[in-house]
């Protein structure tokens, strides 16, 4: 079993930075994928970013590539996602997840995780 809580959403200005922050609790965080989502009103849920068990891989959705980026610290049981340049479409409510045995394409599919955070609220205004 595995819990996740979700913190550093917030208020920003277009252009701005915000660190999202995920919690796990769990003997084998180790060994799970973690991924962020997110979900404007009146939209699917949506693929951000995610990282492998290991740390060694990242995948990114390409509407944040080379502006977010995902970090694991093992020992910390904690997974982050840097947010820089932000626009006002980044305006979401984020999610953290984790799953096993992900692979480069599936770790993009929400069905793929089995644990999901309540969410924190990302608003970026123009």
């Amino acid at each position: 079993q595995v819990q996740l809580v979700e913190s550093g959403g917030g208020l920003v200005q277009a252009g701005g930075s915000l660190r999202l922050s995920c919690a796990a609790s769990g003997r084998t965080f180790s060994s799970y994928d973690m991924g962020w989502f997110r979900q404007a009103p009146g939209k699917e849920r949506e693929f951000v970013a995610a990282i492998s068990w290991s740390g060694d891989s990242t995948y990114y959705a390409d509407s944040v590539k080379g502006r977010f980026t995902v970090s694991r610290d093992k020992a910390k049981n904690t997974v982050d996602l840097q947010m820089n340049s932000l626009k006002p479409e980044d305006t979401a409510v984020y999610y953290c997840t984790a799953g096993r045995g992900g692979s480069s394409w599936s770790l993009r599919v929400p069905r793929m995780y089995d644990y999901w955070g309540q969410g924190t609220q990302v608003t970026v205004s123009s």
